[in-house]
């Protein structure tokens, strides 16, 4: 969060992480995610009658992914410059600030730009708080996720009717066997067919 007192030492001598260091996951996959969000949102939106469900879900999905965009390069932007850690929430509200006056100056004037500020400020740090706080939680989350893989490679079972089975070894060598009596039984029934005629 914030910087809440004096730092050790060896924290004070470490420089913070550059804007190259993880931007797919602060800039890049939140946009993303928003854009898909937002063809969501598109998608049962009242205008898609009027507009067209194409044209309404696309103009969403590309409002929600400038938005995004805006705001989380914004918020890189102010925590390179202020040399913070990418969880101080004041970076979140210094870019929300920044961004929604930006945008709400394109779109409603100088209203707009006090506007969209306020509402991009209060919104982008509830979400980072909130992303904050939950970190933890879907970390152990996806943990739990692959440790389970790894314990049990076999953790995607198909239903016993699906015509697509994994065999383990015995039941590989148990099919062979039934495979090679087959063959060898339509061989004798082809020679045996090929006598008669």
């Amino acid at each position: 969060m914030g910087s809440s007192g004096p730092k050790p030492l060896e924290e004070q001598a470490k420089p913070p992480p550059s804007f190259s260091e993880n931007w797919k996951e602060r800039i890049l996959i939140p946009t993303l995610l928003a854009g898909t969000t937002g063809g969501g949102v598109g998608l049962v939106s009242k205008h898609r009658k009027t507009h067209g469900l194409a044209n309404i879900s696309a103009t969403y999905a590309t409002n929600f992914a400038i938005v995004s965009g805006c705001y989380c390069g914004a918020r890189e932007f102010v925590r390179v410059v202020r040399k913070s850690e990418p969880d101080d929430l004041v970076n979140s509200t210094v870019a929300g600030f920044g961004s929604g006056a930006l945008l709400g100056r394109l779109q409603g004037g100088q209203f707009g730009a006090f506007r969209y500020a306020v509402i991009f400020a209060v919104v982008g740090t509830t979400v980072d708080f909130a992303m904050i706080k939950l970190r933890p939680a879907l970390s152990s989350y996806k943990q739990s996720i692959f440790k389970d893989k790894e314990k049990n490679p076999g953790w995607l079972k198909l239903p016993e009717w699906s015509p697509i089975q994994v065999l383990d070894e015995e039941e590989l060598a148990a099919k062979k066997a039934r495979e090679k009596e087959l063959y060898a039984a339509q061989s004798a029934l082809g020679k045996l067919s090929k006598e008669e005629s």
